[in-house]
């Protein structure tokens, strides 16, 4: 439901109706002083008249004229704005009387107010009408008081004018309060109205679900501060959205290789049982084969049989081996380590089946050589299987290459010119048992088992496209790679 109370009657109620209230008790007060004042000048009117004949009317009346008397009295009446003249002698007796209706005989009061010589003017009653009179003293040629002159005015002129004047007023207040009403209204659509429905607006468009869209900055200062707040409000929302986004993805892939270690755990452990279940019966056939090789004749085909048989079991050693280290965990020993040591190392132990293969490897070391804290073993067997991997996949050019990397740590590339890693297969390119090699050659391992060092280390290994045309193996760890017992030890051995 729509509240009635808006901004809209609240302008009405506590500004516009204070102000035709104040215009009101004003136009009262204005009024009443005007009709003091219109009241005051009609009775002026009626002594100007009065004195305007007061001369004739002595003069007539001193020689006993009364017939000028009463025509001075008639041309009075024609004025228009006179009710009744009346002449009185001294004695209060009515010489003359000119009106619509006559004075009732009041001898008494008449002489006195002669006798006073005093003009004065009073509301009184004329035979049931409320009329305005002025008394007017009449002298002689010799100043003596002659007699009296009384002029009249009806009072229901003065009301006339009164009522005329209030609906006048009334008329000026209704007209005034309606134009200040409209302009009131207009003025409030125009600075404070039209603003604050676009504003509601756009609330409406951001709760439909327009989450980009923002509150246009026009209007008075106020209203372009209630928009700059709405919006400012919008972005900090969208700004703590994508944070929540971003954290839920951080979370979510924090959780995935957290499952994925779990899983390469469990699979380490399986590992190293099966290697060390097999490791014996392997060793036994393997020796009852090359016994019993000797006794043969070398082009016997029992000889060649018992070769396949060593060269299988062989391989097999070979997986017990990459077995082993997969589930291996324990017993690391690290120590500080030159970075160019390791590569030379490994390139050294491959430098034979490089050869057999007709591929190069190239090494490019940076200056000043790193050193890192790290299992040496454990390291140069990632680059043992990294080249390895790079000579299987059927490159002819390899080349390893070292350089500082991110927030002070060591960036490895191994690079190579042969066929690549599909986009569909990187992702599971380090998952155990996972190889894109044909059947027999390749286990799955060799991989795993660098992800794993290298997870160790608290590195990271990803794969992407090599400037070489194949593929490249980057390598990311800290150069202060060790574990917190690694520290201790080094305390306790220096302790010691």
């Amino acid at each position: 439901m729509r509240p009635i109370y808006s901004l809209r009657w609240a302008l009405i109620l506590q500004v516009l109706v204070p102000l035709l209230a104040a215009m009101a008790v004003f136009t009262t007060i204005g009024l009443t002083t005007l009709e003091r004042s219109a009241e005051t000048r009609m009775q002026d009117e009626v002594e100007l008249v009065a004195r305007a004949v007061r001369l004739p009317i002595s003069d007539s009346l001193e020689q006993g004229r009364e017939q000028d008397v009463r025509q001075a009295l008639e041309s009075v009446f024609r004025i228009g704005r006179v009710y009744g003249a009346y002449v009185y002698d001294v004695d209060g007796e009515l010489v003359a009387a000119v009106g619509a209706v006559n004075p009732a005989t009041r001898k008494r009061e008449v002489a006195e107010l002669a006798a006073e010589g005093e003009q004065q003017g009073a509301y009184e009653q004329i035979q049931g009408q409320d009329v305005y009179s002025y008394f007017l003293p009449l002298s002689d040629s010799g100043g003596r008081i002659a007699g009296l002159l009384q002029v009249t005015r009806r009072g229901s002129d003065f009301q006339e004018l009164a009522v005329q004047l209030r609906l006048q007023a009334v008329a000026v207040i209704a007209v005034a309060g309606g134009l200040i009403t409209l302009m009131v209204l207009w003025g409030h659509r125009r600075a404070i109205g039209r603003h604050f429905d676009r504003l509601t607006g756009s609330m409406a468009r951001v709760e439909s679900g327009e989450l980009a869209h923002r509150a246009p900055l026009d209007g008075p200062r106020e209203i372009r501060s209630l928009s700059q707040a709405l919006n400012t409000m919008l972005d900090s929302m969208a700004r703590a959205e994508q944070e929540i986004a971003r954290r839920r993805d951080a979370q979510l892939e924090l959780e995935a290789q957290l499952r994925h270690a779990e899983k390469l755990a469990a699979i380490g452990r399986l590992a190293s049982g099966v290697a060390h279940e097999l490791g014996t019966p392997l060793s036994v056939l393997d020796g009852k084969a090359q016994r019993a090789l000797r006794r043969a004749e070398p082009d016997a085909p029992e000889a060649r049989a018992l070769q396949d048989i060593r060269r299988e079991v062989a391989r097999m050693e070979h997986i017990v081996r990459q077995l082993l280290e997969f589930g291996r965990g324990q017993n690391r020993q690290y120590r500080r380590t030159r970075m160019g040591d390791l590569a030379t190392a490994a390139a050294a132990a491959l430098e034979q089946p490089f050869s057999a293969a007709g591929a190069t490897l190239e090494l490019q070391p940076c200056e000043p050589d790193p050193e890192l804290y790290v299992d040496p073993i454990r390291l140069e067997q990632v680059l043992v299987n990294l080249l390895r991997n790079a000579l299987q996949a059927g490159a002819g050019a390899v080349r390893v290459s070292w350089r500082p990397g991110d927030a002070g740590g060591l960036q490895l590339l191994v690079d190579d010119d042969g066929p690549g890693v599909p986009a569909e297969s990187r992702k599971r390119l380090f998952e155990p048992f996972y190889t894109t090699k044909a059947v027999g050659e390749g286990t799955g391992l060799g991989l795993a088992v660098v992800h794993g060092i290298i997870t160790e280390h608290g590195g990271q290994v990803q794969v992407e496209d090599s400037p070489l045309g194949g593929a490249r193996f980057r390598v990311q760890f800290p150069l202060n790679a060790q574990r917190r017992d690694d520290v201790a030890e080094e305390i306790t051995d220096g302790k010691s």
